[in-house]
């Protein structure tokens, strides 16, 4: 869609004005023009309007300034919501009215539809109760044996808001969000939680691409993960290959998948709550495709094409509130990178389908990420020429800008 900018220097040219022609026209200075132009700064409403007229544009200009001016507002409202909820975090790192019942039935209602939610709406509602749940610890206005249950409804509140924030791109701001997550678990000696913050830590750090210290987060989150409770020391077995398959460690990545396996089967009890933080078959084998991704194909590869269409189909035909969106998306992803890693340049363009007729507001970080790497695959020399993987990369390009 074109910016007013570019409408604007487009309908000043063909007009045939200069910008010293058109600031006399709508009585502003040359310099402000050229600012509003290249998008250096937001046009007064004043200007479109009488640039519209100046140039003839029949409304173009104004409709185009008023949906800019629109998405300025709405994403200062998202930075609001942003600098409170960190606050909040910040404080719940150093240190109501809703029934304790109710609050934790908010919680676990959050933690399922994140998983189908994009991630903005999710930071909103997350930081709501949170506030709910930290102002009932602050002013002690609780019984005495609620106070480990707030801290844990805290703690997964901030859980939430730190996968909110790593999926809108901010790994910085999702890091404060799990360190007060940790800390509320610690309070709330809650090892189960405490064990999910660790794997959150980890999938942090690898998004930063600081794979050795995502491996100390995971190391150090063993300790919390109990026999046979939960899928704890699953999730955590599979953070640790993706780590080791991305440090270049064939034989451990798979290892710690198989490791991964075989702690699922000795699970005797469940987690105590799904969505985000729940970790179900069809996201274990996820994760064994967007580790093995990152080896030198063969072998690897073939695993990795498993994995993610296991996952895919395991979405699919499992239960709504297990079925994460954005990971399906990125399964396809991943499924795709595995077929180009095979040379099935034809399979890669198919898996990609889904992915490639997604709007904007699902488009989360991590899509852009593993899409940029697959179109850099497809564009290597051996591809040249090849007309499916010209036009798969001129799509993920389209779709990045």
């Amino acid at each position: 869609m074109t910016t007013f900018p570019e409408l604007l220097r487009t309908l000043r040219m063909q007009a045939g004005l200069s910008l010293a022609g058109l600031a006399q026209h709508v009585h502003y200075d040359r310099t402000s023009l050229h600012h509003y132009e290249t998008g250096r700064r937001p046009a007064p409403l004043e200007v479109a309007e009488a640039a519209d007229e100046v140039l003839r544009a029949d409304g173009k200009l104004v409709e185009a300034w008023q949906r800019e001016d629109l998405e300025r507002r709405e994403a200062a409202a998202t930075h609001r919501v942003r600098a409170a909820a960190l606050a909040m975090s910040r404080d719940l790192t150093a240190l109501a009215d809703l029934d304790i019942s109710e609050l934790q039935d908010g919680v676990s209602a959050t933690a399922v539809d994140y998983l189908g939610t994009a991630p903005g709406p999710m930071m909103d509602r997350a930081h709501t109760l949170r506030g709910e749940a930290f102002e009932r610890i602050r002013s002690g206005h609780h019984r005495p044996h609620d106070r480990s249950d707030l801290y844990v409804a805290a703690g997964r509140l901030s859980g939430v808001l730190s996968y909110a924030l790593l999926d809108m791109g901010d790994p910085d701001e999702a890091l404060e969000h799990a360190t007060a997550a940790g800390r509320c678990a610690e309070y709330a000696g809650d090892a189960e939680l405490a064990a999910w913050v660790a794997g959150t830590k980890s999938l942090i750090a690898r998004f930063q691409g600081d794979y050795g210290r995502a491996l100390e987060y995971i190391r150090d989150g063993y300790q919390w993960v109990g026999h046979g409770h939960g899928t704890g020391e699953a999730r955590l077995r599979c953070g640790e290959a993706q780590c080791l398959a991305n440090l270049g460690d064939s034989r451990a990545a798979n290892a710690a998948l198989d490791a991964a396996d075989e702690a699922r089967d000795r699970i005797r009890r469940p987690d105590s709550l799904a969505g985000l933080f729940g970790f179900p078959r069809a996201k274990q084998s996820y994760y064994a495709g967007s580790s093995l991704i990152w080896l030198e194909g063969g072998h690897d590869a073939e695993r990795a094409e498993r994995e993610a269409l296991e996952a895919i189909d395991l979405w699919a035909s499992g239960p709504v509130e297990e079925r994460s969106l954005d990971d399906e998306r990125l399964a396809h992803i991943y499924l795709a990178t595995a077929r180009v890693q095979l040379d099935d340049v034809e399979g890669a363009a198919d898996a990609l389908t889904p992915v490639l007729s997604l709007p904007l507001e699902d488009q989360i970080s991590w899509i852009a990420k593993r899409m940029d790497r697959v179109a850099g695959m497809l564009s290597a020399p051996r591809y040249a020429g090849n007309r499916t993987a010209e036009e798969t990369v001129e799509a993920i390009n389209a779709l990045a800008a």
